[in-house]
């Protein structure tokens, strides 16, 4: 964890009602665009599976504190961890003890496919909603960009205000991102194809063009749009019959790839090291030295106002 961050109960905040068995996660660090610590995201993933098994859950609505749902990760924090000399931090990820045993070393395979088969496992927090059993509601606000896009990919009901923003920051420095395989099916894979080649933010309205949003209301109409639906959907079929429908729909999910798709991108992440630039394209080694959040942004320049990936760059017309 960063020397500042908050705790991983602060950043991640649960509270439930088994009057109505609605359950609420809120991403809770506002300061920091609500990016979570790697201990946050392992909280993430027990409280999903917690959620799942408790008969008091049967709706769990997930939103962010502050103008946003969130950007992603806390990368500096991810980078300090997988880089330090000192494996504590890094197998911590892992839920393994800091002596316990020993990572691969940098340079071998499976230093990086360790990693990545570990992003395709549920309890990593990274699709741990795919193995969620009851009826997931996203709330969208804001920015919805990398590991928060995740969850987008994989809640089952994605309510979203009009002023959200939807992407990856990665497809501008790296070009992948674990989820690819999910996206290309919830968007429909032309439009996924144009985010993925232009790094482009899609808008709010876009996403509910692509059939990815069930609902687009005004900021402020956006919690009493979600509490609708959250209390509509706790109030019509029995916890057994959700359970059922989840596992029908999880079996579909299957048949058309979704974790294998997990997998394959996570092969993408291990070998991506070995992408050469063509000239002074940016790179996520460099985007790191510099600060990726300065770098995004000054690479943003390079596209047209509506197509950058910060709010305010978009509201500059060049």
């Amino acid at each position: 964890m960063t020397e500042s961050a908050p705790s991983a109960e602060e950043i991640i905040v649960y509270e439930k009602d088994p009057e109505t068995r609605i359950a609420t996660i809120t991403f809770n660090r506002p300061d920091h665009l609500n990016a979570p610590t790697i201990a946050a995201r392992v909280r993430y993933a027990d409280l999903l599976h917690r959620a799942s098994v408790d008969d008091d859950v049967k709706v769990l609505v997930i939103r962010g504190e502050g103008d946003d749902l969130g950007t992603g990760a806390d990368l500096p924090e991810f980078m300090a961890a997988h880089t330090s000399p000192d494996q504590g931090p890094k197998l911590a990820e892992f839920r393994i003890g800091a002596d316990e045993v020993t990572y691969p070393p940098q340079g071998s395979f499976r230093h990086g496919a360790t990693l990545s088969s570990w992003y395709a496992n549920s309890h990593s927090g990274i699709r741990s909603l795919q193995d969620f059993k009851k009826i997931s509601i996203l709330e969208v606000k804001g920015y919805c960009y990398g590991w928060h896009f995740y969850q987008a990919a994989d809640a089952d009901l994605v309510i979203s205000s009009d002023d959200a923003l939807f992407g990856h920051p990665a497809f501008r420095y790296v070009g992948w991102a674990p989820r690819m395989w999910w996206w290309a099916q919830t968007m429909g894979l032309r439009k996924f194809q144009e985010m993925v080649f232009t790094g482009r933010a899609f808008t709010a309205a876009e996403m509910f063009q692509c059939n990815f949003l069930n609902s687009v209301v005004p900021r402020d109409r956006l919690e009493a749009e979600v509490d609708k639906y959250a209390q509509a959907c706790a109030s019509n079929r029995p916890t057994d019959t959700v359970f059922m429908q989840k596992s029908f729909f999880e079996f579909m999910k299957q048949y058309q790839g979704e974790y294998l798709g997990s997998m394959i991108s996570g092969l993408f992440e291990t070998v991506g090291g070995f992408a050469a630039p063509d000239t002074d394209d940016m790179m996520f080694d460099q985007a790191m030295d510099r600060g990726i959040n300065n770098a995004v942004k000054d690479n943003d320049s390079k596209f047209p106002p509506e197509w950058r990936l910060s709010k305010r760059a978009r509201e500059r017309k060049d």
